[in-house]
């Protein structure tokens, strides 16, 4: 089965989208760390070998992506939008927050995002969704690929400044191991509030 193409891209080059970037994010779902989004600009014609939504590949296989990718773009982005940001803003926003902090970390002017899922109400830029567009659109899963790794990365070194929650190796998320170091040693201050408040005592 192939993975994602360049049809999306190449459609809306000929239409006169010059400059198009695919948006993903990762973290929206964790109880514990910043949402993090990334942008991508691939050249026109670029192949990226093994690239696909970031879910599908493994951890090794994301890490090795990762250079590649940005190597071969001509821009990428990446931004965060921290647990304070996430409280004050909700998830959602604190999402459009950081994939806005991504296109703009671009450096360069766009014509179109193409945000991966089916909301977009708070970017900035103009845009179009794309639903399940990290399997379906090349410059999209570069950015689900970008946007994984760096938040991984910064949840592993959160667990070197807060151990015992076992950051490194559910990434923040609620696995039975994760609620159990809440229940044993309470929440950090790099938890969500808003996310434990279901949290069964």
């Amino acid at each position: 089965m192939s993975g994602p193409g360049r049809e999306i891209e190449d459609a809306l080059r000929a239409d006169g989208f010059e400059t198009v970037c695919g948006v993903d994010e990762a973290g929206r779902g964790p109880l514990a760390g910043p949402v993090c989004a990334a942008a991508v600009i691939l050249p026109r014609g670029v192949t990226i070998e093994g690239l696909d939504d970031s879910k599908k590949l493994t951890e090794k296989r994301r890490e090795a992506l990762y250079d590649v990718i940005i190597a071969a773009a001509e821009a990428c982005g990446v931004a965060f939008a921290d647990v304070e940001e996430i409280e004050e803003l909700n998830i959602l926003g604190a999402t459009y927050l950081a994939m806005n902090r991504a296109i703009a970390a671009l450096g360069v002017g766009i014509d179109l995002a193409l945000i991966d899922g089916n909301r977009n109400a708070g970017i900035e830029y103009p845009s179009r969704c794309v639903v399940k567009g990290d399997a379906k659109c090349v410059s999209i899963a570069a950015a689900s690929v970008l946007a994984k790794v760096t938040r991984d990365r910064y949840m592993r070194a959160l667990a070197e400044k807060y151990p015992g929650y076992g950051f490194e190796r559910h990434k923040g998320y609620g696995t039975e191991a994760h609620y159990a170091a809440i229940r044993a040693l309470g929440p950090c201050p790099e938890h969500r509030p808003s996310f434990l408040r279901s949290m069964k005592p």
